[in-house]
């Protein structure tokens, strides 16, 4: 997510109330997660298992709930809970904003495109040329839409992350600023939902389709021409590179990789990055040739037992 504006890190400490190291007038031009910050970014880190990686990321603000040196060129602010900070810092920039109508005055339609009724078309949403929008489709607040697209009913666009902290009381929500963004000739089936990023970005690209019941998470990216079988289920934070096919129920852990041109077969689970070009299938999944030989061997089992008692 990035600012209207660059502030000083004096402005950014005075929201949160916050103490911090490094000049007042340090810049801060933006705020993300750890796998997609830059220079100038503010990141989190409330766990000591991830204060090296946050502290040598290429974010130049660390937002951190202990008294550590300052890596030379950044600079830090010290809070006693970061995740409660961080989330004062996305409602400061990115404030909810109630509808006023089913389609927001400030959304922006292209030429040719079909709105069909019920649709729900939320603040700042920009939709491209001659798309079709089919009823009672929601595109919530901010989300991109390419032209050429297809989005059918029930779909839902930029809904919130799953993405939450375990604390004695409950779970505390992480709040969620960052947005959908599809390119062009993206066709989205029924019953789809597309969860916004928390910071960046959930993008489909360009030519990709998204069969019935298909759910994304927060920050996945998913390449071009990639086609994704009904009740697929991926997580938050995944890589999808292009022209990938994703069969019926596969399952796909966070933070992963799926090589170009990978096929998965139907009701695989991922639950480690997979190479492109190869056929996978199973739980954990692997390459499919080698899984079929292990369900033969398997299957061989019961007459070797006999043939030894």
């Amino acid at each position: 997510m990035k600012f209207d504006k660059t502030y000083p890190l004096e402005a950014i400490a005075a929201i949160i109330g916050c103490e911090y190291v490094g000049p007042a007038d340090f810049p801060v031009s933006g705020m993300n997660e750890i796998h997609v910050v830059e220079n100038g970014d503010i990141v989190f880190v409330d766990h000591p298992k991830y204060y090296d990686k946050a502290l040598s990321s290429e974010a130049t603000i660390v937002l951190i709930n202990k008294e550590v040196p300052c890596p030379e060129g950044k600079a830090l602010l010290l809070s006693d809970d970061p995740f409660r900070d961080f989330n004062k810092l996305t409602a400061y920039f990115k404030p909810f904003k109630a509808a006023e109508s089913y389609i927001a005055p400030s959304a922006r339609i292209g030429k040719g495109s079909i709105i069909q009724p019920g649709c729900f078309i939320g603040n700042n949403v920009e939709i491209g040329e001659n798309c079709l929008i089919h009823a009672n489709v929601t595109i919530n607040d901010n989300c991109i839409v390419g032209n050429e697209v297809i989005i059918h009913s029930g779909t839902v666009l930029g809904s919130d992350a799953f993405y939450y902290k375990k604390r004695p009381e409950g779970f505390d929500k992480l709040l969620s600023g960052g947005r959908v963004v599809l390119r062009d000739k993206v066709e989205l089936g029924a019953g789809c939902t597309l969860d916004r990023g928390v910071t960046a970005d959930t993008t489909i690209g360009t030519g990709s389709k998204l069969d019935n019941q298909v759910h994304v998470g927060h920050d996945t990216v998913i390449g071009s021409n990639c086609l994704i079988a009904s009740q697929t289920g991926i997580a938050g934070c995944v890589v999808i590179e292009d022209d990938v096919t994703l069969w019926g129920q596969v399952g796909i852990a966070s933070g992963l990789t799926i090589g170009k041109k990978a096929v998965v077969l139907a009701q695989s689970g991922i639950s480690k990055s997979l190479m492109g070009d190869k056929t996978y299938f199973g739980y954990p999944a692997e390459e499919a040739r080698k899984k079929y030989k292990e369900l033969a061997g398997i299957r061989q089992i019961p007459k070797i037992i006999e043939k030894l008692s």
